[in-house]
This record gives structure tokens, C-alpha cells and sequence, in this order.
């Protein structure tokens, strides 16, 4: 995993920056899956099964406001999938609940400035598009924002390998081409959108070219985890993702992403985890990796 260099303008914009976890539709998958090769004796202490073994996971989006400036990291499933696909997917809520939390901060998709997509599987960038309606076609929402997501990773996208080509919706990936508004990243490069006090973590681990935006706080940096560690449980080290393409070597970055945040006193923001939002890196005395400190949503964070 490689990452950029800090900032030394990062002081001075984090101090007027606050962040809003925001909770999108939640979806049921295979516990199983997600948890990779550890027993269900072992994932089940973490997250309980329903009668078809799956487990519930949020789809969370981060809100960073710097000054008029707002901010979406990652937009969650959204609601685009069709009544069959939606139930394939256990995907919870019947609206588009990522809308319906920015409406409660006051804003719309239309406020938007700019859009991360750590990648582009369609659990974290389908929220892009509208909510679906029966003979319509897909429409993209954000009319305002910038899209910027990793140039391996939409690399990927376009070609996806068959292990993960059901991950990626190629009516997004058109619509976004069409935007004139999308930004692809190199792999240590900084956004001309978001300014270089943004940066960027790149995992290859559980897809190639995912990009972990890290923003500087009063208190340390908090840095949106994407898939790398998709929720507290994942924090322990062996615990990995059966989607995940190469999973002894997210093992790798998940290990220099921690230790350089506990250096830092630093924080991560979960996408996946359906009640830790934030937590902040600790290790015991055996050298397990683990939370300080956790906590759910969390509404205009300033420190």
C-alpha cells in the first residue's frame, strides 16, 4: 500500500473542516463471504446470522463540509436495483436513504461539490444513481459534483476479471464518462478538485487501484477504510473478505495502514460496519490491533 506525503497546508484547512457520517440502505449478505476463511464459530461472536446465514451490513457515506464546500465520500448501494435484484441483495429500506440523511443535514444531491469513490463495486458507488422506476433508464444523480475515484480502479472496472465483473455496472461507468465531470487519480497523486491537503491510501488487496481518502483533523487523521477494513471485526488482522482478490496482501496494507494510523493517533470511518461508524486505532499489550474508542454515527465533528 502507498500513500502521500502529509500536507503542510493540512492545519490550516482541517481546522475549519467538520465530518457527518451518514447511513445509506442497508443489505444482508453471506456471512460467510465476508468473512473470508474464519469460522462461523468465531464471526458469529461478531455479527449475528439470519436463517439464511447472512449478516446485516450498512453502506455508509461520509459528509466532509469545508466551508461552502461539501464533500461525499462514497455513496452507498442506493436503491437502482430493480424488486428482484433488490431481493437478491437483501438490500433493506424501499427508498434511497443516503438522499433522505442529506435532506436532514439540509442538503441535496444537488449541493454536492465533489464525490470519492474509493471504488466502484456497486455497494459503494450505486448510490450514484437515482432510485429505480420501472421503464425508466438509469440516471445519474450529483448534477454539480466532481466524480473522482482511482485510474486503476476504473481501469478495472471497464475490464473487469470474471471473479468480479458482476461488482460493476456499466451503465454507471457510461453515465460517468458522459458526465465530463469525472477525475481519475494516479496511484500517489493528489486531486485538483479536492486540493492536496486531501490524501489518498492505495490498497490493491480487495481490488486493484482502491483509493482510502485520509483528511487531517484537530485531534489526528481520519481515514475512510473502504474495503480494506470494511468494519470493526476486520480491525484483527486475519480477518479478511472472500471477495477480497488478494487477501495476504491486504493483510499487508491493512497492517502499515494501522500501525501509521496508531502512530498518528489516528481514526478510521467504516462503511460496512451497520453500528461503528468511527473508531480510533489502538493496539494491547499482545500487539492486537483494536479500537480505543468507538462510536455510531457522528453529526459536524470538529475535532
Amino acid at each position: 500500500m502507498t500513500s502521500a506525503a502529509p500536507s503542510p497546508q493540512s492545519g490550516a484547512a482541517s481546522s475549519g473542516r467538520t465530518l457527518t457520517t451518514l447511513a445509506g440502505n442497508r443489505q444482508r449478505l453471506d456471512g460467510g463471504a465476508m468473512f473470508g476463511n474464519a469460522p462461523k464459530a468465531l464471526w458469529q461472536r461478531w455479527m449475528a446470522a439470519d436463517e439464511q446465514n447472512r449478516i446485516l451490513l450498512g453502506c455508509r457515506a461520509l459528509l466532509v463540509r469545508e466551508g461552502e464546500r461539501n464533500i461525499l465520500v462514497e455513496t452507498g448501494i442506493g436503491a437502482f436495483f430493480d424488486p428482484a435484484m433488490k431481493e437478491r441483495y437483501g438490500v433493506e429500506e424501499s427508498g434511497h436513504a443516503l438522499l433522505d440523511r442529506l435532506a436532514e443535514q439540509g442538503l441535496s444531491d444537488a449541493d454536492i461539490d465533489a464525490v470519492v469513490l474509493t471504488h466502484l463495486h456497486f455497494d459503494h458507488a450505486g448510490g450514484l444513481l437515482a432510485p429505480w422506476a420501472e421503464g425508466q433508464p438509469p440516471r445519474l444523480l450529483f448534477p454539480k459534483a466532481r466524480f473522482i475515484t482511482g485510474q486503476r480502479q476504473w481501469q478495472r472496472a471497464k475490464s473487469p476479471h470474471a471473479r468480479d465483473r458482476a461488482s460493476y455496472l456499466p451503465e454507471l461507468l457510461d453515465l460517468l464518462e458522459a458526465s465530463g465531470r469525472l477525475e481519475l487519480l494516479a496511484d500517489g497523486a493528489s486531486s485538483a478538485t479536492l486540493g492536496p491537503d486531501w490524501r489518498f491510501h492505495v490498497s490493491d488487496g480487495h481490488t486493484p487501484g482502491q483509493l482510502l481518502p485520509e483528511v487531517d483533523m484537530p485531534s489526528g487523521p481520519v481515514v475512510f477504510a473502504g474495503d480494506l477494513i470494511p468494519g470493526a471485526p476486520w480491525v484483527h488482522l486475519p480477518i479478511t473478505m472472500g471477495y477480497d482478490r488478494f487477501p495476504e496482501g491486504l493483510i499487508e496494507e491493512k497492517t502499515a495502514l494501522l500501525e501509521d494510523l496508531l502512530a498518528r493517533n489516528g481514526r478510521i470511518v467504516f462503511t460496512h460496519d451497520p453500528e461503528v461508524a468511527l473508531g480510533r486505532v489502538s493496539r494491547d499489550a499482545k500487539g492486537k490491533f483494536g479500537l480505543s474508542e468507538s462510536s455510531g454515527e457522528v453529526a459536524g465533528l470538529g475535532n
